[in-house]
């Protein structure tokens, strides 16, 4: 159980990565992804990693520069772009719904203008989901000038998504329905030099 701990990636640029396993029965045709980090990085930096043999951004949540965000279903992205952070922690939420191709960002407990993403679409359920570092290959082909520096916790992946009730309980730390990843239940293997280590501060 990682309650109240964080994953902390020490260098910078590092060659570190997390593994996370999901049991992911059938593909995607919703989801909710969802992180709490806090990095002093100005440079691009993956956050959210999940590859198929297919498509190696089937879903990623990526910030090329402090005040932007950029969220890949299916090898296209769209952006959201944030005030620059305080250098403090910052809790992202994606959601995607095929039927309607929309895409919700939230950013501490706050939502953005909706956007149109990948209609239609399906994300495949064979998957690398790493923390760290962005796949271009599938597990692999990591550019570590996008590799992440600091500290992650508090992930969750759903395949559903989440209400705005809920997407504020995920930030307020709530209790949260049954997920594919739950930090309170995370299977996953360090590769690297990342530590687990309690939470500094709320």
């Amino acid at each position: 159980d990682l309650y109240r701990k964080v994953f902390v990636f020490r260098k910078d640029p590092s060659d570190a990565f997390v593994v996370l396993q999901a049991q992911l029965e059938q593909p995607l045709k919703n989801f909710t992804v969802c992180l709490r980090s806090y990095t002093d990085l100005t440079r691009p930096h993956s956050l959210f990693s999940y590859a198929t043999k297919a498509q190696d951004n089937e879903i990623l949540l990526f910030k090329p520069k402090p005040e932007e965000y950029r969220f890949y279903v299916g090898g296209k992205f769209v952006t959201f772009r944030v005030p620059e952070g305080r250098r403090d922690w910052e809790h992202v939420c994606a959601s995607w719904e095929s039927s309607t191709g929309i895409a919700e960002f939230w950013l501490n407990g706050k939502p953005w203008p909706r956007k149109g993403l990948q209609r239609g679409y399906t994300v495949g359920a064979t998957a690398a989901i790493l923390l760290g570092q962005e796949q271009d290959s599938f597990g692999g082909g990591f550019d570590l000038y996008n590799s992440f520096s600091g500290e992650l916790t508090d992930v969750y992946l759903w395949d559903a998504g989440l209400s705005p009730d809920k997407m504020r309980a995920a930030f307020l730390s709530l209790r949260l329905p049954p997920a594919l990843l739950a930090w309170s239940s995370l299977s996953y293997e360090v590769k690297g030099d990342v530590l687990v280590k309690p939470r500094l501060r709320e």
